[in-house]
């Protein structure tokens, strides 16, 4: 990693002042996560690095039940997912938000951050796609508003000039009748980057039978996070019902444009993109016929029942696909003749001999002997 400089201003004046500075090369620091792994690779250099947490409007997260959720740049993934008003009322941004990356991570990462690295693959855009954020971005102009879905321009690239920076991301309040979700495939539980995600939110009728209003997002199916409209626009007025979730599917499938890489083939990817949509639309359902508008001031509305998805058809849809078919209830085999064969009582072969024989004297190739 090369040298760099390092200022942590304290306004956002401060900060764009800094950016603007032509004499070098600047970068906005939040969490790191992201740039800080850039940097040591070489993908990209900076000779200043301007850590914006220490700016007050950036670290600022605020819930007002009658305008919605304000999320600053600087807030961690950490601190957004333990605050009880966003569990409350957002537990489809929890859904993306709790996915990026380990405890460690989440630590250190932010939302605001996440957006700003503009991966096609970033869990929380869709989410935000979705519950319709909207960007706020101050520069040396002043500051404006950008949609959620219109932040990402390209991989790696956003709509911000050098010396703008984000400042916070804002939440309307959903409807009463709605509820959000996201899901996503990835070839490990944990800690890894999405195959295919997508984002769910739908509006329902007072008394459930129609779908009002709908927002479907993707993630890592084309060359930006991508905002389904025409999947979305094909749910309304219609009943919330498989046969529906299934046509929204199929328009998202061919809105996706996905590509073939070490992760996954063009083909899984478009295959995960109904899959996933059909199942955030279950999850979004189940939430949106649980919020009732008296629920919306509440703390945690999310623990009445029948108010989540079951985990098999939300965040963890791999139950499904059968890549831990012995985690679904009933399915545990005995351990002798299961998963682990070898600890039943007896079976232990002697390690020489049974699953580590190079371990034994004198079996090592004469390769492994010369090292």
């Amino acid at each position: 990693m090369k040298p760099f400089a390092y200022q942590a201003p304290t306004s956002i004046g401060e900060a764009i002042a800094l950016l603007a500075d032509t004499s070098r090369n600047a970068r906005p620091l939040a969490g790191g996560t992201d740039l800080l792994v850039q940097l040591r690779r070489g993908v990209c250099e900076a000779e200043l690095l301007v850590d914006v947490k220490r700016i007050p409007e950036l670290n600022r997260l605020s819930f007002d039940p009658a305008a919605g959720l304000t999320v600053g740049a600087a807030v961690s993934c950490a601190r957004l997912c333990e605050h009880a008003d966003v569990w409350s009322v957002y537990p489809g941004l929890v859904d993306a938000a709790s996915l990026i990356g380990g405890t460690a991570i989440q630590a250190r990462a932010t939302l605001g951050g996440n957006l700003c690295n503009a991966a096609p693959s970033g869990d929380s855009i869709p989410a935000m796609i979705a519950l319709r954020a909207t960007c706020t971005v101050a520069g040396p102009q002043g500051t404006r508003t950008v949609p959620a879905e219109a932040f990402c321009t390209a991989p790696e690239k956003t709509v911000l000039s050098k010396c703008e920076i984000l400042v916070s991301v804002h939440f309307p309040l959903p409807a009463p009748h709605s509820g959000a979700c996201y899901v996503r495939f990835t070839p490990r539980r944990e800690m890894d980057i999405a195959v295919a995600g997508a984002a769910a939110w739908i509006e329902l009728s007072d008394d459930h039978s129609r779908i009002m209003d709908a927002r479907i997002a993707l993630a890592a199916v084309a060359p930006i996070p991508l905002f389904a409209d025409a999947a979305s626009a094909a749910l309304i007025s219609k009943p919330p019902t498989e046969e529906a979730f299934a046509e929204a599917a199929g328009l998202a499938q061919a809105a996706a444009r996905p590509i073939t890489d070490v992760r996954g083939t063009a083909a899984l990817r478009r295959h995960l993109v109904g899959v996933l949509v059909r199942r955030a639309l279950r999850g979004a359902n189940g939430r949106a016929k649980a919020r009732h508008p008296e629920l919306v001031e509440a703390r945690h509305p999310e623990l009445v029942e029948g108010s989540r998805p079951e985990p098999v058809e939300g965040r963890h849809p791999e139950l499904v696909e059968g890549r831990h078919p012995e985690l679904a209830e009933g399915s545990h085999p005995e351990p002798a003749e299961g998963r682990h064969p070898e600890l039943a009582e007896g079976s232990h072969p002697e390690p020489v001999e049974g699953r580590h024989p190079e371990l034994a004297e004198g079996s090592r190739p004469e390769s492994a002997k010369e090292a």
